[in-house]
Parts: C-alpha cells; sequence; structure tokens
C-alpha cells in the first residue's frame, strides 16, 4: 500500500490561496493591497491607542481615521506633535503606507495601460453594416483597399474592415500610408486569426456585403485559406459573397466544398499566367486589361434593368451613349459577343460603362452607324508565330499552354532561363527551343532577340529569388531586351512580370509596351469579383482561349479612313463582322492618363479621323 499523502500546511494552503488570486488580473491585486492597507492602519491605530502614545484622549474610531490619513498622505506627518515614540511610530506607518500606496498607484497605472493596449489591438465588435471585410494580409491588400475605395464612393458611409493577425494600430498606420486618400471610406483594423472562430465574429461578417479572404505569404497559403473559409463556414453566419485567393490548383476542389457554390475563388497562378499571355499577344492589351479591371475609368457591369428586352444583341450595342454593351448574362451562364441576330429578352445586359450611376437612366445614343462607310476585309487567319521567353518560374508551364492555345500550328518558342529546374508541358501547336543560359547577359540575349519575333516575355524568378532580387534581374533583362529591339528597328511588343509594384515606375523608364505585376493584376480582379460575384464568368472568359477575347485589329478592316465618322459607325462596323467594339487605339486621342493611346467606352457620338495605324480594341473569336 502506498504511504498517505502528508495534507499541506496552512502556510501552503495560503500560498496557494494567495497565488490563484493573483492571476485574476488587476482587481485581485487591488484587493490584496487595500487588505495590506487595512492591515496596516488597524496594527498601527491599535498600538498607538493600546499604548497611549498620542497626547490627549481621543475615541478608537478616531484613532483608525488618523492612522489612515497617515498611511494615505506622506505629509500629515509633518504637523504631529508629541513624544518621540509617537512621532517615530507615525514615521514608520507613513513609510509603509508610502509602499503599499505606491504599489497600488503601480498596479492602477499597470491595469489602465494593459486595458489601453488591450483597446489598441483591436479587439471590440465591429458595429458596422453593407461593409467590406478583409481577411489576412499580404502586399495585395494595398491595392484592394485602394479600389474598394474608389468603388465606395457612390455609397453612403462605406466601411472596410480589415481582420489580420498583425497589431490594428500598426495596420491602419501602414494602410494609411500606403492609401492616403481613402475617398470617403472608413477603415477599420482587427487584430486577430481570421482563422479563429471567436476572433472572426468581430468582423460582424454576417452583416457584410462581402467577404475577401486573402492568400498570405506564408509556407502554405492555400491551407490558411481553407481554413478561414472553414471559419466562416462553423461561424453560424455567412456573409452575402465570398472572395477568396487559391495559388495551387489541387486545392481548388477542396476550397470549392468548403465555399460553396457561390463563392468566387480566384486561381492566382493561372490568372497571372493568362493576362501574361493575354497582353503579350499585342501590344496595347495591356493598356485595355488595366482599364477594364480597375475601378478608376471604366469597368464592367451586370445591368439587370433595362429596356431591350425586344432588341437583338447588334441593336443593344448601338442603343446607349455611354453605356458599351458587350454581352448578355442569364441563367444559363454569361456570353460575350453573341451573334448580332441573339434577342436580348430576359438576359441582363453585360456592359463597360464609367461608373454604377451611368446604369441609371442612361442615355440613348446620340448618332448612329453610317453603313456608307463600313469596310469590309477577309476573316484574321491565325498564322506561324516566333516567340521568346525569358526567365523561369513555376506559373511559365500554365503561360505555354495557354500560348499553345492562341497559336497556330508551326509556331516556335525560345525559353531561355538560368535557374530553375524547367519541365516542359506538353503542346500541340509550339516546338520549343530550351536554352540554359543568363538572361542579363547581353551576349546571350544578342542571339535571340532577333527581327521576326511576334512577341517576348520576360518572366519573374520568383521560385528562386526574394522579391526584389528577382524584379532586379527582370528589369536588367527588359533593358537589354528594348535596347535591341530598337537597335533592329522591332516595334516587338514586350511583356514584363514584375513582383513588386513599386518597380513599375523603374521598368516604365525602358519605353515598355506593356508591364504586368503579378499581385497588382490579382488584387483589381479580386476587388472587383467582391463587388459583382457575377463578373467571374465574364473575367474567365476575357481570359480564356475558348470564346471571346480582347484583339487590337487595324481601323481600316472596319471603316473608311482619313473621313470624319461617329464611334456608333465603328461600332455597327464590328457588329457586322460578328464582333464588338470596346475602345480605340490611336495617337490622335492619347493623353495623360490613357496609356498608348487606348481608350474605352467612347461615347457613340464622338467624331473620329482614322489613320491607317490606328487600331480598333473588339471583343472577337480568333
Amino acid at each position: 500500500m502506498g504511504r498517505a499523502s502528508t495534507p499541506p500546511s496552512w502556510g501552503a494552503r495560503f500560498r496557494y490561496f494567495f497565488d490563484t488570486t493573483m492571476t485574476r488580473g488587476t482587481a485581485a491585486l487591488i484587493g490584496w493591497l487595500v487588505i495590506a492597507t487595512s492591515a496596516l492602519v488597524l496594527a498601527f491605530a491599535v498600538i498607538t491607542a493600546a499604548l497611549g502614545l498620542r497626547d490627549g484622549s481621543v475615541g478608537f474610531g478616531h484613532e483608525v481615521f488618523q492612522s489612515l490619513l497617515h498611511a494615505l498622505d506622506p505629509g500629515t506627518v509633518a504637523g504631529d506633535q508629541g513624544s518621540w515614540s509617537f512621532l517615530l511610530t507615525m514615521l514608520v506607518l507613513t513609510l509603509g503606507g508610502l509602499l503599499i500606496v505606491s504599489a497600488l498607484i503601480g498596479v492602477i497605472s499597470a491595469g489602465i495601460d494593459a486595458r489601453l493596449a488591450e483597446l489598441r489591438r483591436g479587439r471590440s465588435t465591429v458595429l458596422e453594416s453593407q461593409h467590406t471585410v478583409v481577411l489576412g494580409w499580404s502586399d495585395s491588400i494595398y491595392t484592394i483597399i485602394r479600389e474598394l475605395t474608389i468603388a465606395n464612393e457612390s455609397r453612403r458611409r462605406p466601411a472596410i474592415v480589415v481582420l489580420a493577425d498583425r497589431d490594428s494600430v500598426e495596420m491602419e498606420e501602414d494602410l494609411r500610408t500606403k492609401v492616403p486618400d481613402l475617398r470617403g471610406s472608413r477603415l477599420v483594423c482587427r487584430s486577430g486569426s481570421p482563422m479563429d472562430i471567436d476572433q472572426l465574429a468581430v468582423t460582424n461578417h454576417g452583416a457584410a456585403r462581402s467577404v475577401i479572404v486573402l492568400a498570405p505569404q506564408s509556407e502554405d497559403p492555400d491551407a490558411e485559406v481553407i481554413k478561414t473559409l472553414l471559419a466562416l463556414a462553423q461561424s453560424g453566419e455567412r456573409a452575402p459573397h465570398v472572395v477568396a485567393e487559391i495559388r495551387d490548383d489541387a486545392n481548388l476542389g477542396a476550397a470549392r466544398l468548403v465555399a460553396g457554390e457561390d463563392a468566387a475563388l480566384l486561381h492566382v497562378d493561372d490568372t497571372i499566367a493568362r493576362l501574361l499571355v493575354q497582353t503579350a499577344r499585342q501590344s496595347g492589351a495591356g493598356a485595355v486589361y488595366a482599364d477594364l479591371f480597375d475601378f478608376d475609368g471604366d469597368e464592367i457591369y451586370v445591368m439587370a434593368t433595362h429596356d431591350l428586352a425586344a432588341a437583338t444583341y447588334a441593336e443593344a450595342t448601338a442603343a446607349l451613349e455611354h453605356v458599351s454593351v458587350i454581352g448578355l448574362s442569364d441563367a444559363d451562364g454569361v456570353r460575350l459577343n453573341p451573334t448580332p441576330d441573339t434577342v436580348v429578352g430576359s438576359a441582363a445586359l453585360v456592359v463597360v460603362a464609367e461608373d454604377d450611376d451611368a446604369l441609371v437612366a442612361p442615355a440613348p445614343a446620340g448618332a448612329t452607324a453610317d453603313p456608307a462607310l463600313f469596310r469590309t476585309s477577309r476573316p484574321h487567319v491565325p498564322e506561324p508565330t516566333r516567340a521568346l521567353v525569358l526567365g523561369w518560374n513555376h506559373r511559365t508551364p500554365v503561360v505555354l499552354r495557354e500560348l499553345d492555345a492562341f497559336a497556330a500550328p508551326g509556331s516556335r518558342l525560345v525559353l531561355v532561363t538560368a535557374l530553375g529546374t524547367p519541365v516542359l508541358p506538353r503542346l500541340e501547336n509550339i516546338e520549343v527551343t530550351l536554352v540554359q543560359a543568363s538572361t542579363t547577359d547581353r551576349r546571350v540575349l544578342e542571339q535571340h532577340v532577333v527581327a521576326g519575333l511576334d512577341h517576348v516575355l520576360v518572366l519573374s524568378y520568383s521560385d528562386e529569388l526574394d522579391t526584389q532580387a528577382a524584379d532586379a534581374r527582370t528589369l536588367v533583362t527588359l533593358l537589354h531586351v528594348r535596347d535591341l529591339l530598337a537597335g533592329l528597328g522591332a516595334a516587338t511588343p514586350v511583356v514584363t512580370e514584375m513582383l513588386d509594384d513599386r518597380n513599375r515606375a523603374l521598368a516604365q523608364v525602358s519605353d515598355i509596351d506593356d508591364v504586368v505585376v503579378s499581385g497588382e493584376i490579382v488584387s483589381l480582379l479580386v476587388a472587383q469579383l467582391s463587388e459583382d460575384p457575377r463578373l467571374h464568368e465574364v473575367f474567365a472568359e476575357l481570359l480564356g482561349a475558348e470564346g471571346s477575347e480582347v484583339y487590337l485589329r487595324p481601323a481600316a478592316d472596319y471603316v473608311a479612313l482619313g473621313t470624319e465618322l461617329s464611334w456608333a459607325t465603328v461600332v455597327g462596323a464590328a457588329v457586322a463582322r460578328g464582333e464588338t467594339a470596346l475602345g480605340l487605339k490611336a495617337a490622335s486621342i492619347a493623353e495623360p492618363g490613357h496609356a498608348f493611346g487606348v481608350r474605352i467606352n467612347l461615347p457613340k457620338s464622338s467624331t473620329h479621323v482614322l489613320a491607317d495605324e490606328d487600331r480598333v480594341v473588339v471583343l472577337a473569336i480568333s
């Protein structure tokens, strides 16, 4: 049998009781100090009364009160009179009181500081409604916040709530530094983990307009995104609309199971690769996509209320002055650039407009097409292309597959990379030549940057180098490429992948056609999808190889050159070819804020005199 345990002593019991109460925070500490003060005052009151140290007879209650004054106010001892024993006793009482009161003040001060720090961390529940919630933190948050503030300009007292595992004050200061103009939006930052259901509740996401889940910059970002989606699902409340970033397509299925069919899941790498290919195929396409994807300028909307149910698609494209109809959306999905004779019926219109206010009672077109100015040309037959890709990362195989989907049989591509272990995908139309060499060595580049190239892509070494080092190599490569092309007199489009948006200005020094900033373009799409989930299908078709895509085609294929004509005439000429006119690329309309002389959604009554080098931006099937 085991020996019976020895019962704890009274001293051990008191120490245990003292330890447990001390862990209860500031209130317990104050309680113990009050007890210590009371014991000190009573002890000295008893000593003074019992020994008769005070001159004159006073009651015990008065003695207790005088001892309390000595303990709380050191100045009281200065007015004491009496024997030395009395004065020394009061002095000791005053010193003891100083010690306890100082500790009490310290405890109270520390408690207030702790409470202020708690408030500073932002843990209180958000009492907003119809707000946008951003969960997580990454470099893309600055662009997303900026775009949301632009989208919120037409709303009353809009709010953006950010929840991330960072200090709330630091988050707010960082965001206000990077996005100084909030355009009337209120920014609310809360500190906590989006993957924790209790901490997630402070965002009041059940009353939000939409929730954006960012892919963090960690070793396994998709796992954190999926856990956040699980927390949203298990919280008992669901926001009206969820947008989430997913980096690995292998995780899309799991994310879809958790988030549901209504959520918009944006495959980051696939989106970047598709945009790189689309902008590489023709100069100026990057400016078109940037204008369509951001809120500063013209963007895409789904217009559910209109008076064009009896009209055909051809008639709808010509009907509105400041709104460009580019497709239809119904229960069967989105159809961009449908056949001209398609009846609109009950379908919503997919349109391009300056903002959503333009969709309320839109003005009718101020001009009609003049068929006498239409021109016909042979259909565009894809021809074999020559391409040069410089650099390698995990997105490159997707880029190659997208290029192959658009290429004609017999196309050729040279891939030059110094880092990484390239594994080439199986391609149908493009013959790829792999060269392992430095992409910053001019002698290497001179061998491959030659006349006759249809496009050049400079990709980032994002898998092997950190952001700034990868962008530095990209910039050096870009400068060499542009210089070599200038020496050849070639106007070959060059698309460059940048990781940090701050390096965009440095890249523009080289007078490039298009610069794609990876995080920037994804952030624009995330902000757009948070405002309208129906745009997911629109963006998928715009960036995909199937259906209609953006093309910049010679104006001479559509209308007479050198003659003043209305934009309505260009729109009518495009529809006659089974295409939809989005905008114009022309030197005559180039101005600050419209890169490369590209403008979309021109008023139907605006007039233009087009030249041979001008291009019409159209949605068409290749």
